[in-house]
């Protein structure tokens, strides 16, 4: 088995703009690599295909999932964010250096297991004969990943824990959209991806926990000066406790999300 150095094999997938091509390459770093080793600098864009064209939240249009044109944007929406999350566990591996393995092991897994997830959206929006790139989608998660590049702490705080939590709430109601309209086989996938983002948002916790034992910090005070100072969207209700307790949240942290400070309008993982 050929030694592959993580970060630096890492680096050059999140520079792969073909989707197909960095799935197949994720796939590859989990199953050769060894070794922990120092890359070059970890690019502020990734790499990423030509298409989707990429516009403001208010410009990506919403269409009814009743009609199969409809279904397939939602869908493609989703596809967008789970590509974005290939990048973003690619970018935590090679642009945060000297954390314990078991942070790198942690995001190559989320890393796999998001490219399962845009590679099973990717399969069936073709069975509506649509394919990724085909919608114009937005860059909040990327642009969330900008804001945090210089801090390992902050981007455990405000994509995993933030923006990739809301996608917890979102998901029940969007599976139950989709079943109403009769794609059981794409609720299902949205199914598969609840449970795994779950793993995720508790990865987040982790190391946001670890970190700020490390730094000596207070963690609910340390999410709520890093999201004003990073203007993190503000989270709106309704909120899928069960899951978010499942992800590690403690009650404390979830009494939080009922107060002023995290009411008014927010741009959810999946809009």
């Amino acid at each position: 088995m050929p030694t592959i150095e993580l970060r630096a094999a890492a680096l050059a997938v999140l520079c792969e703009a073909d989707p197909a091509s960095k799935v197949a390459q994720v796939r590859t770093l989990v199953a050769e690599w060894i070794d922990v080793s120092a890359p070059r600098s970890a690019p502020d864009v990734p790499g990423r295909p030509a298409q989707p064209l990429l516009v403001s939240p208010s410009e990506v249009p919403r269409r009814s999932p009743h009609t199969v044109e409809g279904r397939a944007a939602l869908l493609h929406a989703i596809a967008h964010i789970e590509f974005n999350a290939i990048n973003l566990a690619l970018d935590a591996i090679t642009r945060f250096p000297g954390l314990p393995e078991a942070f790198y092991r942690d995001w190559l897994r989320v890393a796999q297991e998001e490219a399962l997830h845009f590679t099973l959206l990717a399969e069936h929006l073709a069975t509506l004969g649509f394919a990724y790139g085909d919608f114009p989608a937005h860059d909040g998660l990327w642009e969330m990943a900008q804001k945090t590049r210089d801090d390992v702490l902050a981007r455990m705080a405000l994509v995993p824990r933030t923006l990739e939590a809301r996608g917890l709430d979102a998901s029940p109601a969007i599976r139950n959209r989709l079943l109403a309209a009769g794609d059981a086989g794409a609720a299902d996938i949205l199914e598969r991806i609840l449970r795994d983002e779950i793993g995720h948002v508790a990865i987040g916790n982790r190391w946001f926990r670890w970190l700020c034992a490390e730094r000596g910090l207070d963690p609910i005070l340390t999410y709520a000066q890093l999201a004003r100072l990073h203007c993190a969207p503000r989270l709106r209700g309704p909120f899928n406790l069960e899951a978010r307790r499942a992800a590690g949240f403690t009650e404390a942290e979830l009494a939080e999300l009922a107060e002023p400070s995290v009411g008014g309008a927010v741009a959810s993982r999946t809009s």
